[in-house]
């Protein structure tokens, strides 16, 4: 049996570290930072990883709203979305992250498109 993208991805510390990169990403992208001014970015990353760790086979201890609920009122534009996705490219690049493992991340990013954007 073939490992889970959790397990190839570094499981819980692997995916805490790219989390890490991440929401750094998105607080200095110029195309989205401005949204992450009030945000505790402690609390951001934590429910972020425990989002991610969940969505990639990991244990599920994420306890936040679902992604239509968490996005609902911020209008967020195709290009804020695209945004979203380079940074996750990018933390998945720093992070050593194989390129079958960042392509099936993305197939997982993209597939929330309709839950985020406009909503």
């Amino acid at each position: 049996m073939s490992a889970s993208l959790y397990e190839r991805l570094g499981g819980t510390e692997g995916i805490e570290k790219i989390v890490d990169v991440l929401v750094d990403n998105h607080i200095n992208n110029p195309t989205i930072g401005k949204r992450f001014t009030k945000t505790d970015v402690a609390k951001a990353k934590r429910s972020a990883a425990d989002f991610f760790i969940m969505g990639t086979g990991g244990p599920n201890n994420y306890t936040g709203e679902d992604m239509i609920s968490v996005h609902k009122g911020m209008n967020i534009s195709s290009s804020e979305f695209m945004a979203v996705l380079g940074d996750a490219m990018d933390a998945l690049d720093k992070n050593n992250v194989g390129q079958r493992e960042k392509e099936e991340v993305l197939f997982i990013l993209y597939s929330m498109k309709n839950d985020v954007i406009m909503q």
